[in-house]
């Protein structure tokens, strides 16, 4: 089973890859935890965890999902992660995680995919993504191939940066950055409620047909890269920049 996490496609694009290759049923992680639902059904197998790097790990809510989930001991777990430049230490703490659950751990590979987190860096235009994700391509296969044939991954060898930014920079980076108070809406807002739909957290709801955000953002980035209007901002940070999507996934 393929469970995937995505704000602006990039995951779900690479989950429905692997799945293609090797039939498995896909699982969107952002309904489950919109919906405040665990797994409790019957354990697969394998697992393939498919999400993006939040701050060179998997993402905290991920993580916390993964482990009020109920899944049996011994299930066969990959770690596959979409990064803008890294994943630095990633693997250490997705092993960690799978000797918690007694899972499996059968490795954790990063796959360089277009800049998407316009709320701090750069993000490509569209034919720019284009090209990004074709030098991606081997990395994909070589993905692909090793989950199907019940290979582990292919893991890169860590730095001292890595290390760190896996360690010390994540742990400051959500009570820094990661906050929803900068999201504001222009004139050009039409109250479709697109933005409330897809936050996974279930932190923006209308008020008087505008959007309000709570506490409890992840900086997924899905509802400024998918409202229709494009009249989200985030404070000064986004003004200008190409709101990013998958180009294979809009």
């Amino acid at each position: 089973m393929i469970f995937y996490f995505s704000g602006t496609g990039n995951s779900r694009f690479i989950a429905k890859r692997i799945q293609e290759k090797t039939g498995d049923e896909m699982y969107s992680l952002n309904e489950a935890i919109k919906q405040k639902k665990f797994f409790s059904g019957k354990t697969p197998e394998t697992a393939v965890f498919v999400v993006p790097a939040y701050a060179w790990r998997i993402p905290e809510i991920v993580e916390t999902w993964i482990r009020k989930s109920k899944f049996d001991i011994g299930m066969k777990a990959y770690f596959v992660m979409t990064c803008g430049d890294g994943i630095g230490n990633a693997a250490k703490y997705a092993r960690k995680l799978c000797e918690d659950k007694v899972f499996t751990y059968m490795g954790c590979a990063g796959i360089l995919m277009p800049e998407n987190y316009l709320a701090m860096f750069r993000v490509p235009s569209e034919e720019e993504a284009k090209n990004i994700i074709a030098d991606a391509e081997p990395k994909i296969r070589q993905v692909e191939e090793q989950i199907l044939a019940g290979d582990p991954l292919t893991e890169e060898p860590v730095s001292m940066l890595g290390a760190v930014c896996s360690g010390p920079v994540n742990l400051l980076f959500y009570p820094l950055f990661v906050h929803a108070n900068k999201f504001n809406v222009d004139n050009c807002c039409t109250g479709c409620g697109k933005c409330v739909k897809v936050c996974p957290r279930n932190n923006i709801q209308l008020v008087n047909g505008r959007p309000q955000w709570g506490d409890k953002c992840t900086h997924c980035m899905a509802c400024i890269t998918q409202c229709p209007a494009k009249s989200i901002e985030y404070g000064k940070k986004s003004l200008g920049k190409p709101r990013y999507r998958c180009p294979y996934e809009k």
